[in-house]
């Protein structure tokens, strides 16, 4: 019995050692990963932000005519990432905020979502404020 829990144990003993070594590093990565660790220090690599105001807020509708939809606020404040190169020549016009009423028939007041679209190699942030009141004008 004992030489079967000798063997067992010192039998491979180096490459049991290495799994072993190798499970808890495995182990420690992913908990570092979940705690959001990771997120903290990637974000210190200098990677710019910019931050654009007063970008306009368009409704898109398939059905509808979206002239007379009003939406509260009216412009929002996007901070984007990216290469220092792709920022410095990123303007205004380059970033949509959109709110999509596609398949909404009838309401009078609507909370929804904004969407942003931004050029390839352009990372979205924030935006400010993230939804939008759509105030939808009535039928007559």
């Amino acid at each position: 019995m004992i030489g079967f829990l000798r063997n067992l144990l010192f039998h491979d003993f180096w490459l049991k050692l290495f799994s072993v070594a190798l499970a808890v590093l495995i182990w420690l990565t992913v908990s570092f990963a979940q705690s959001g660790g990771g997120r903290n220090f990637f974000a210190n690599a200098s990677v710019p932000e910019q931050t654009f105001e007063n970008i306009p807020v368009l409704v898109v509708s398939e059905a509808a005519d979206v002239r007379d939809f009003k939406v509260r606020p009216s412009e929002v404040e996007v901070t984007v990432r990216g290469e220092a190169k792709l920022l410095q020549d990123l303007q205004a016009r380059d970033i949509r905020a959109l709110v999509d009423l596609t398949g909404i028939e009838s309401a009078r007041n609507l909370h929804k979502q904004i969407e942003i679209t931004t050029p390839r190699g352009i990372t979205l942030v924030q935006v400010v404020p993230e939804e939008v009141d759509v105030i939808i004008p009535s039928r007559r």
